[in-house]
C-alpha cells in the first residue's frame, strides 16, 4: 500500500538523524560528572533542611492542635527540625568529604 511506511527508509532516516545530532551535540555527557554530582549534592542538603523543618512543623502543629496550646510546640518543633535538617546537613558534607579525602589518598598511592 501507499499509505504503509517502508522500514528500510524510515531505518536509515533514524540513522542518518543519529549520525547528524552526534556531529552537532558531540559526546554524551556523564551525569556523574563534577558539575552534575554537585548540584545533586546541593538539592540533597536542601531537601534534608525542608524535610526536617517540615517534620518539625507538623509534629508541633498536630501536638498544638491535640493540647490546645497554638505557638508553644509549633515554635520548639520548627526549631528543633531546624536543628536536625542542620545536622543532617552537616553529616552529608562530612560524607562527601570523607570520600574526596579517600579518593584523593587513593590516587596519591598510585
Amino acid at each position: 500500500m501507499a499509505d504503509e511506511p517502508d522500514r528500510e527508509r524510515l531505518a536509515a532516516l533514524e540513522e542518518r538523524i543519529a549520525k547528524a545530532r552526534g556531529a552537532v551535540e558531540g559526546p554524551r555527557k556523564n551525569h556523574q560528572d563534577e558539575h552534575y554530582s554537585q548540584a545533586q549534592l546541593a538539592w540533597r542538603m536542601v531537601i534534608e533542611l525542608v524535610a526536617g523543618l517540615g517534620i518539625g512543623f507538623g509534629i508541633g502543629y498536630g501536638l498544638d492542635t491535640l493540647f490546645g496550646t497554638m505557638p508553644l510546640f509549633l515554635v520548639l518543633f520548627i526549631l528543633a527540625g531546624f536543628a536536625a535538617g542542620v545536622k543532617t546537613m552537616l553529616r552529608s558534607a562530612r560524607e562527601v568529604q570523607e570520600r574526596r579525602a579517600a579518593v584523593a589518598a587513593k590516587q596519591g598511592e598510585d
